[in-house]
């Protein structure tokens, strides 16, 4: 699928298109379903369907001493719309200009300049200066829109707000299930200190980045190499001290894995929190601890299928 700006002019071949209209971080079974309705619609209608998100997030903007939230990268949510069969994603980049915009000025960008006939969005969605323009807006503007509904669960509506306090808790079980998918973090394998490598548990060291910090201690892992290799693991998750200044690190152990995975992008999965992080009396003390989780997080993922 394409990845397009809303900074460069609409392809020809993508005007006319159904819009998905959201910030959809995450993607979790709520945006799939706002989704899902853009591309049926413009399959019905034999158009392009265009999934729309924002970069940086709005809150970045308004708030920009906020904490590390997100749930996907871009490069995360264009796999995912692929795969729900998006012909595109447009990135707003989200800039002063672009929230100042009033409602009439937001349509005609997206008549005009971009030829989209027609969106879809959940109920809530708002968009131009103060966040002025609901989803009644568009049509009092000539654009032809619908609203997707939450998807409910027997705690309510699927949110971002809720699969963040999940991880934040440590709870992978409920983040899986609310994304309908694994949480995962997607990096490029950087050099540690390789103590790891030391004790016979070589590490691959994930920077953070702007991903959500979950519960810190250690997890069970999946790891996805860029080739489409699956690995099973078990991860520490937490604040390097031996870094100046500090540095929070994903730091996955693949059972069975000799190779070299410098500079290389993996995509971590976490499975199951196992504990929080211990303190250890000595290097052996260390290294038996590490097996223990490693043998627990075994036999947790023999019996966890993969899911994408």
């Amino acid at each position: 699928m394409e990845r397009l700006t809303s900074s460069a002019p609409m392809p020809a071949h993508l005007r006319g298109s159904i819009m998905a209209l959201g910030n959809f971080d995450g993607f979790h079974a709520g945006h799939q379903a706002v989704v899902g309705r853009a591309i049926a619609r413009a399959r019905a209608e034999g158009r392009p369907a265009i999934v729309a998100t924002f970069d940086p997030h709005p809150m970045r903007l308004f708030q920009p001493d906020t904490a590390p939230f997100r749930l996907t990268t871009l490069d995360q949510r264009q796999a995912l719309f692929g795969r729900a069969g998006a012909d595109a994603m447009l990135v707003f980049e989200f800039t002063p200009s672009l929230a100042a915009l009033d409602p009439a000025a937001y349509v005609r960008l997206l008549t005009e300049d971009m030829g989209v006939v027609a969106v879809v969005t959940g109920e809530d969605f708002t968009f131009g200066r103060g966040r002025s323009g609901t989803i009644d807006s568009f049509a009092r503007l000539g654009l032809p829109a619908q609203a997707v509904a939450p998807v409910i669960d027997e705690e309510g509506a699927i949110s971002s707000s809720r699969i963040r306090a999940a991880l934040r808790a440590g709870d992978c079980a409920t983040a899986t299930g609310l994304l309908t998918r694994p949480f995962a973090i997607e990096g490029v394998v950087q050099h540690g200190d390789k103590l790891g490598r030391t004790i016979g548990f070589p590490t691959a060291n994930i920077d953070l980045g702007p991903y959500l910090r979950p519960a810190y201690g250690i997890y069970a892992v999946r790891g996805i190499l860029a080739d489409g290799r699956v690995f099973d693991g078990a991860a520490n998750l937490g604040i390097r001290p031996s870094f100046d200044p500090p540095k929070e690190l994903l730091e996955p152990h693949f059972f069975d894995f000799s190779e070299s995975l410098y500079d290389q992008v993996v995509q971590v999965q976490l499975i199951e929190y196992l504990h929080a992080e211990r303190t250890y009396d000595g290097l052996d003390a260390l290294t038996a601890g590490i097996a223990q989780d490693c043998a627990d997080a075994r036999q947790i993922l023999a019996a966890t299928p993969f899911v994408a």
